[in-house]
């Protein structure tokens, strides 16, 4: 049987790949694997190629895009790609994977577009932008430069919430945790 895809986007610093990475590590039973995206972004901290991501040049990034190698992209930033390949979803469905997609939200909307209710789109939602800011400013992995572009989008990206199948308010991560696990399960059945 064909794996089926959920796709979980966010502003940065909602907690998406904090819930994500709990839901992969505490429940086995799911079946979940990583689509790994593409990005032509620098590696952050322990971040190994092949494993969170692809890093690839711009150029070559540009190149998968010419080729239409890609099932989503967007240029983020300035010569600042994330996109998701084809032939890596296509080649985990057959194995009967069920393929978690750790997207931005356009990503994730071209995603849900494409493969319809074979998928499940979530969106993890800050409690608030100042919130939002307050997470990003603690992670201490940008410049203030950097959390500035990134708060600028947030307030952009919420506004695709309704796009999405289902909405997580991430104000308190224990009950956000439980309650995606509930609408995942609910859609794994």
């Amino acid at each position: 049987m064909k794996g089926k895809l959920i796709i979980v986007s966010a502003p940065s610093g909602s907690g998406k790949s904090t819930i994500v990475n709990w839901l992969m590590q505490e429940h086995p039973e799911l079946n979940l694997y990583f689509s790994i995206s593409c990005t032509s972004r620098a590696p952050r901290g322990e971040e190994k190629d092949g494993v969170e991501y692809f890093f690839l040049t711009p150029e070559a990034f540009k190149e998968k895009i010419e080729n239409d190698e890609f099932l989503e992209y967007e240029e983020v930033y300035e010569n600042r790609f994330y996109g998701t390949l084809k032939t890596q979803v296509e080649r985990q469905r057959e194995a009967g994977q069920n393929v978690v997609f750790d997207v931005d939200v356009k990503g994730g909307v071209n995603i849900k577009k494409h493969y319809g209710k074979k998928a499940l789109s979530l969106f993890i939602q800050p409690p608030s932008i100042e919130e939002l800011r307050r997470r990003l400013e603690g992670r201490g992995t940008d410049t203030q430069e950097a959390i500035e572009q990134r708060l600028a989008k947030a307030e952009y990206e919420l506004t695709f919430a309704p796009q999405f199948d289902r909405v997580i308010i991430n104000d308190d991560l224990e009950t956000a945790k439980q309650e995606t696990l509930q609408i995942v399960n609910d859609f794994l059945k």
